[in-house]
């Protein structure tokens, strides 16, 4: 069996679970099945992909994804839900969501997501551990170090940043030294890419927004 092809399906009830088990078992992929997180994070999967119920009075996708890298397991992670809401759409596909899929699903749509998410879901890992090394980074920064971050991510002197702080340059340059080495930031367009890879996935993605249909 290819783990990579095990699709890992989380949360929803039993009727729910086992008719998303048969269809995925009808279009050749193996899957697991779980009633809840906990029970996932019993023994996390390694690879594959989480279909994970949406419930927002409850365990959400976000919370399965955030559970799964809180501990190092990037596995892609798409959302299900009986009645996708745009808000809740938005709030799964910031978090990381990858899609976005209605109950019950279909054979010709699960078909294109899966297919679409292994496809991209290296560069996804990636990209997903470079936001969370950059945000673990950032979220040390004292909160004079990240007002100096941010308006130097604006273009910023040091004598602009000292006067929209209302300290002194060599204030600035103290606190700027402390940032860039708490950042591991050997010169300032580092400190930026760092800002920037922080903050994607602050915005949803529209184009797998759009298909959760």
């Amino acid at each position: 069996m290819n783990e990579r092809h095990t699709v890992h399906i989380v949360g929803g009830n039993s009727r729910c679970r086992a008719e998303q088990a048969h269809l995925i078992y009808s279009l050749g992929l193996h899957s697991e099945i779980y009633a809840n997180v906990a029970e996932l994070m019993e023994r996390p999967p390694q690879s594959g992909i989480v279909l994970a119920y949406d419930d927002p009075e409850g365990e959400s996708a976000a919370y399965v994804l955030k559970t799964l890298s809180d501990e190092g397991y990037w596995i892609p992670v798409i959302a299900t839900s009986q009645e996708p809401r745009p808000t809740h759409v938005v709030e799964a596909i910031k978090a990381g969501v990858l899609d976005y899929m209605k109950l019950p699903l279909r054979g010709e749509r699960v078909t294109r997501a899966i297919s679409r998410t292994l496809t991209d879901a290296d560069n996804h890992v990636m990209a997903r551990r470079r936001i969370a090394e950059a945000r673990d980074r950032i979220a040390n920064l004292s909160p004079r170090e990240r007002q100096v971050l941010d308006w130097l991510t604006e273009g910023c002197s040091n004598k602009v940043i000292a006067r929209e702080l209302h300290i002194s340059p060599r204030t600035v340059e103290i606190h700027r030294a402390n940032m860039m080495t708490k950042l591991d930031a050997d010169h300032l367009a580092k400190a930026v890419k760092l800002f920037f890879e922080a903050r994607l996935g602050d915005d949803p993605t529209p184009e797998i927004g759009a298909n959760a249909a």
